[in-house]
């Protein structure tokens, strides 16, 4: 309007002098209402404005205004919390810690049962001392009186220096495995089935196992003794297992031969057992890992339908009708230290769910887990000679049937459900002290 204005005065000279006042009043009006624009804006953006601590340190959003500048400025945090977690696991802090947790949760656990292992090892090698004392459950408490009267309260604990010495590297190997399997396996949540579970467990099972085994012949050779004098020592049972010759099958004599058919398969059945000789090592390291392959079989339904059953039971417990009552409050989003990506079980809940996992684990491994102890036992007991896995079923069949293969089950329950139920228990519990 003041350009008009000077316009029209250009061209009227006449009415220079009011239109020049009516310019000044226009641009005074005009700069006071520019002045109220600017003061609403200024307290409006006052009201707008989030009250944070600083910019760049995770500000503290206040007002309704914030509540979209809040949701935004989350979603990345979220984000990189995520690919962090998912990164941890494969960091070097990572590997150690879980692998540390899962060795004391190991030693726990054996610890707790150690009475019980050992008399279960007696039971299925088929200890002639301790045979008479198989198949009920007053047997137990009768081969447990005889223990404690023959070597003292420590022949109960014997051979548990060698289950240290084991399980501690097999349960770290085991849990930390099974942590790095399931990564794998399982990348995402929408991937997680009772399969790649089942995978996952049975994978860190074998893994551990593969590098312990020895030390398991060991501990299962200490146990299987009931020499009242000149106990042998670890070195003792490493030199006696070292040493033990494998006899090789006899060969047959072909004597008068009725026919040429007879003294053919006479000739080649010695001539496999020369071969054998030759290709089977007859002592040395190979002897540590008598029943190695039936404990390779025994492992996947052992480690995966643990794993699996753990779980399981344990997202069962979570769920919103249970969760009030078998998880710890806050216990996701405590403290620092303490942070966990679910919420805890309660005490009661992570002992329910690992006696479970024992329980079914157990007997779905139980008949492979037999003959794995008679083939471990090999060089004691019997001829000497190295019998693989189905000459060993025969064997046991042909001794008590089918029932061969269960003995010492119920002892097997009452060991393995406190055994698993404290490993699960203390291990998720140091993970969630140590922050993992």
């Amino acid at each position: 309007m003041s350009a008009a204005a000077t316009g029209h005065a250009q061209a009227d000279p006449a009415s220079l002098p009011a239109s020049s006042t009516t310019s000044k009043t226009i641009a005074a009006e005009s700069q006071s209402r520019n002045q109220s624009a600017s003061l609403q804006m200024e307290s409006a953006s006052h009201v707008q404005r989030p009250t944070s601590h600083s910019a760049g340190s995770g500000a503290v959003v206040a007002g309704p205004h914030a509540t979209t500048a809040d949701n935004t400025s989350h979603r990345p945090s979220q984000s990189s919390r995520s690919t962090g977690q998912e990164k941890n696991k494969r960091s070097a802090d990572y590997i150690l810690r879980s692998g540390l947790a899962g060795g004391l949760a190991g030693c726990a656990a054996k610890t707790v049962v150690a009475p019980l292992d050992r008399v279960k090892i007696l039971f299925q090698a088929s200890n002639p001392q301790f045979a008479k004392y198989t198949g009920s459950w007053a047997g137990l408490v009768f081969a447990i009186r005889d223990i404690k009267r023959n070597e003292g309260a420590r022949g109960l604990y014997r051979g548990h220096s060698a289950t240290l010495l084991r399980i501690f590297p097999y349960a770290s190997i085991k849990f930390l495995a099974y942590e790095q399997f399931r990564a794998i396996v399982i990348p995402s949540r929408d991937k997680e089935t009772p399969f790649r579970r089942l995978i996952s467990g049975s994978l860190a099972g074998i893994t551990s196992v593969f590098f312990t085994y020895p030390l398991e012949l060991i501990r299962v050779r200490l146990a299987f003794e009931t020499k009242k004098s000149s106990r042998s020592s670890l070195v003792d049972i490493f030199r006696q297992i070292y040493g033990e010759q494998v006899k090789p099958p006899k060969e047959i004599s072909t004597g008068k031969a009725t026919s040429p058919v007879t003294a053919t398969a006479a000739a080649a059945a010695n001539t496999v057992s020369s071969t054998t000789r030759k290709i089977v090592p007859s002592s040395g390291l190979a002897n540590f890992y008598r029943g190695f392959t039936p404990t390779l079989l025994g492992m996947i339904p052992y480690a995966g339908v643990s794993f699996l059953t753990h779980d399981t039971v344990g997202d069962w417990l979570r769920l919103p009708l249970f969760a009030p009552y078998t998880t710890i409050p806050r216990s996701e989003s405590s403290s620092s230290h303490k942070k966990s990506s679910r919420p805890q079980l309660t005490a009661a809940a992570e002992l329910f769910s690992g006696a479970l996992a024992g329980l079914i684990s157990q007997t779905s491994s139980y008949p492979v887990e037999v003959v794995r102890r008679r083939m471990q036992v090999g060089g004691v007991v019997g001829d000497g000679r190295r019998l693989g896995i189905a000459e060993t079923a025969r064997v046991i069949w042909m001794e008590r049937g089918f029932r061969g293969f269960w003995v010492g089950l119920t002892i097997g329950y009452l060991k393995m459900i406190p055994m698993t139920a404290t490993g699960f228990f203390v291990y998720e519990r140091l993970k969630w002290s140590l922050g993992i």
